[in-house]
């Protein structure tokens, strides 16, 4: 992970002289690893939304639910704030030519840095990939590769691909940098909440880098000074039919087994494996949090309730926040008058196969 001087930084980022910085995640520049301006490609990326969800909160009884809405980034996902930062060290570093294996919005967020960049970009894709991410990838110049299987799967025909040649690999946690993009979700999240950290997170995990970015930056802050007691409880939620963290959570596993034939509407949490799961694994015990799988018809019902209560269309990823967050209430594991987060990390308008889905189903 990247380290950074914390005592010297503190000088300069402090919270409440912080409004009068750029509205994107490069407000945290102290805390990200590029050191020079001509090396930042910069789409608007961060400082997204966080909704007090009013209506939402009154229907459940928590009177301090937040949506933190990431489809505000370009390109319409969280994906954007790792590859800015991931994209910008590339070209800082010298760095022409970007590969990853992505199962949809990833493919897309690498795509368009790359494009603003000049650089060239490969994303081999799962063929189940939904259409919008892969029309994505092409229309910014990217070259995209369909692979039978998972992302797993198309990790490992790209390294075979990759062998012998000038392309780099952007994969989860395979290089530090994206993961300090993602952290920057804390740390907006406690700006915007005039520097109180919420009691809860519930964050739907894929690859995990977010999960573990995020704890990372509760630690920051922390010696920063921007907070004096310990970081938020993590929750990750996973679909039931791809649970690896889940399993290996509930057994006390310190890695997590590679899931078999993994299925669900939510491509991205469809990762059968993760690189960094031991990383992931220890964030949710030492957060005193916990890791929990929902159903893809609890996360569609989910998505409707979000849209219905608060005007948000959010992908299956971010209905699946909420469909937690009904067990974990239900469980005792979150009490009404704690605050928590919901992460809606995408936009629906990417997943136009599920949006045909729900409204075919509502007209019947």
């Amino acid at each position: 992970m990247v380290r950074y001087d914390l005592r010297r930084a503190a000088e300069t980022l402090v919270l409440d002289r912080m409004v009068s910085r750029e509205p994107t995640l490069w407000r945290y520049r102290e805390v990200l690893p590029v050191t020079r301006d001509s090396s930042i490609l910069c789409l608007g990326e961060g400082f997204t939304p966080l909704i007090h969800a009013r209506r939402l909160g009154k229907k459940l009884g928590l009177p301090n639910l937040y949506l933190k809405d990431e489809s505000q980034n370009p390109t319409g996902s969280f994906k954007a704030r790792g590859l800015a930062v991931a994209t910008s060290m590339a070209k800082e570093l010298g760095i022409r030519k970007l590969a990853m294996p992505s199962a949809g919005n990833a493919g897309g967020a690498l795509a368009a840095y790359a494009a603003k960049a000049g650089m060239e970009a490969a994303i081999y894709m799962p063929v189940e990939t939904p259409a919008a991410n892969r029309q994505e990838c092409a229309l910014l110049g990217a070259k995209v590769v369909p692979i039978s299987g998972s992302i797993k799967d198309c990790g490992r025909e790209m390294r075979e691909h990759m062998k012998d040649s000038e392309w780099f690999d952007v994969s989860t946690l395979r290089e530090p940098y994206r993961l300090e993009g993602k952290k920057t979700m804390a740390y907006e999240v406690v700006e915007q909440l005039g520097g109180r950290v919420p009691n809860a997170m519930i964050y739907p995990t894929g690859g995990g880098t977010g999960l573990i970015g995020m704890w990372k930056a509760f630690a920051e802050m922390a010696e920063l000074g921007w907070t004096g007691g310990p970081g938020p409880r993590m929750f990750s939620v996973q679909a039931q039919g791809c649970a690896p963290i889940v399993r290996a959570f509930a057994k006390g596993g310190e890695q997590a087994e590679e899931w078999e034939k993994p299925q669900t509407i939510a491509s991205g949490l469809r990762v059968p494996s993760a690189i960094g799961d031991f990383m992931m694994l220890r964030a949710l015990r030492e957060s005193r949090g916990a890791a929990l799988a929902v159903s893809d018809s609890e996360m569609l019902v989910a998505m409707r309730e979000i849209a219905e209560t608060e005007g948000v269309l959010t992908s299956p990823e971010g209905g699946a926040t909420l469909a937690a967050l009904k067990k974990l209430l239900w469980d005792g594991f979150l009490a009404a008058h704690e605050s928590i987060i919901l992460f809606l990390t995408a936009s629906a308008y990417k997943y136009q196969e599920v949006l045909e889905t729900m409204t075919v189903s509502q007209s019947n």
